[in-house]
């Protein structure tokens, strides 16, 4: 049995643990590894290692440390195919879908590259008479990172490469789900010459994320995953006096109007809906049919679910693959068997597919819903699977204050010709990320990613500007000198006295 362990002061390290997590290959529903569930002595381990790196890294200059980030993103191009290939085996997500995921990942250590241009700070001359002002951004010492499953490679390269490139140095938590990847991430950049203790990989499962929150020597907090979660998270790493991001769960709307083009909208669903089986948290997973064209969207919709071709990651054919783990694909049934009951119409059921030599993979087919209502828990609640809910609007405004009126705000979209309605619900939308035309709006590595209400908890949002001033704090200088006598000028080789 394959034994996945730790990442500590540049060296895998087995712990003290005793505990063991499986980790499945879900497209044929077997364990494949075990990975070594951390103590509170591991984790304070890496903590002192990364405290003392600290010492170091944060005087490194921002010119050195994006010279080690160019040749990190250089290494991960070069391993792009074997990391896929990770992300696939212990997720199921398929191939391509995989390597677009790292692309977005890399996207951040590109942006990263950049650091000493965005750590300039501002000056002012003569704020009073002879005196100047300036700010500076330091970094702010041990910082953390607790990642989803959904996400191995993407999620954590939002966080570590900013809050490393800053002048930090970071412990990652990634998911027991899935966890070599991101221990390849870190090997990689110790490859690319990241001195020891800077990034530190510790799998665990709550026993770590405690500890993390409640670690004296850890400053600041980024977290991916569920609203439940998300506010724990918030709620005990602030009582610790840490610094907190703590993105939350989604319930994304995509709004199609009657004047839109109906291919694309079709098409940008059923990526944005089933891709990655809908283990996004910027999946579509509800399409508001405003006025007369909810007959049309659900018929061309469903002849496309029922078309989808589902199968293993790394089978080029697969536009979709399996769910993580058996127990996530039994909750994802349970929400269609609720939809069922709530009295909603399910239009295309992918319940009971069969994968010939696959019968043991945690496969579920494309599942679409009609006639939902905004009181079901199927649109309600997160699902986090294949689930496609049709809810109809009668027009726009009732459209727009569905989605203002539900209690997340991560991301979502709206396909139209109308220029005045798509500014419209730009601007009046309470949602974090906005889409016009667009299936999922995820920001680029140069904008920041994060939403409103209870999709996130905290300030500030993820990566890009955001990420800079979130893994920083502000210093303020306020300085005058004592006016002196000035010696005259001399005109021989200046001596040492």
């Amino acid at each position: 049995m394959n034994l996945i362990e730790h990442f500590i002061d540049g060296k895998i390290v087995s712990g003290t643990s005793n505990r063991k997590g499986k980790v499945f290959n879900p497209s044929i529903g077997k364990q494949e590894s075990e990975v070594i569930l951390a103590t509170k002595q591991d984790l304070d381990l890496a903590v002192q290692k990364a405290k003392k790196a600290f010492e170091t890294w944060s005087n490194v200059t921002p010119i050195q440390r994006a010279r080690i980030i160019f040749k990190y993103k250089e290494i991960i191009e070069k391993n792009s195919d074997l990391i896929a290939k990770m992300i696939v085996s212990e997720h199921g997500k398929v191939y391509e879908d995989a390597k677009g995921s790292l692309t977005r990942g890399l996207e951040v250590v590109e942006f990263a590259c950049g650091i000493p241009q965005m750590l300039k700070g501002d000056f002012t001359e003569n704020v009073g008479t002879n005196i100047d002002s300036w700010s500076v951004r330091q970094p702010l010492g041990v910082c953390a990172g607790i990642t989803p499953f959904n996400f191995p490679a993407m999620v954590p390269m939002w966080m570590f490469p900013m809050a490393i490139a800053c002048g930090n140095t970071f412990v990652l938590k990634p998911s027991e789900k899935d966890p070599s990847c991101p221990l390849k991430l870190a090997e990689l950049f110790s490859e690319a010459g990241l001195p020891d203790g800077v990034l530190n990989v510790v799998n665990g499962d709550k026993e770590v994320v405690d500890a993390i929150l409640e670690h004296k020597d850890i400053s600041a907090v980024s977290f991916v995953g569920s609203t439940p979660i998300a506010k724990y998270i918030y709620e005990n790493a602030a009582k610790n006096e840490k610094r907190v991001q703590a993105l939350g769960g989604a319930k994304n709307h995509c709004v199609v109007m009657p004047d839109c083009d109906l291919d694309q909208a079709v098409n940008g669903l059923m990526g944005a809906a089933y891709g990655s089986a809908g283990e996004r948290c910027m999946a579509q997973s509800v399409a508001v049919a405003v006025g007369n064209v909810g007959d049309k969207l659900v018929d061309e919709l469903s002849k496309k679910v029922e078309a989808l071709k589902i199968g293993p990651g790394m089978d080029k054919n697969s536009e979709m693959g399996p769910l993580v783990t058996k127990e996530h694909l039994e909750r994802v049934r349970g929400y269609v068997d609720l939809g069922i009951k709530e009295g909603a119409d399910l239009v295309v059921d992918g319940r009971d597919i069969k994968l010939q030599g696959y019968e043991d993979g945690y496969y579920i087919g494309g599942c679409l819903f009609d006639n939902v209502k905004k009181d079901m828990r199927i649109y309600k609640e997160e699902i986090f699977g294949p689930v496609l809910s049709v809810v109809r609007a009668k027009d726009f405004d009732e459209a727009l204050n569905l989605i203002n009126d539900h209690e997340f705000g991560n991301g979502t979209s709206i396909y139209t010709r109308d220029g005045d309605a798509g500014r419209t619900f730009a601007n009046q939308i309470k949602v974090g990320m906005v889409g016009i035309n667009i299936p999922i709006p995820v920001p680029v590595a140069f904008h920041s990613f994060g939403g409103w209400k209870r999709s996130l908890f905290g300030d500030q949002h993820m990566h890009g500007p955001e990420g800079v001033r979130f893994y920083t704090k502000l210093k303020t200088i306020t300085s005058r000198w004592p006016s002196g006598v000035r010696s005259d000028p001399e005109f021989i080789m200046p001596t040492m006295k």
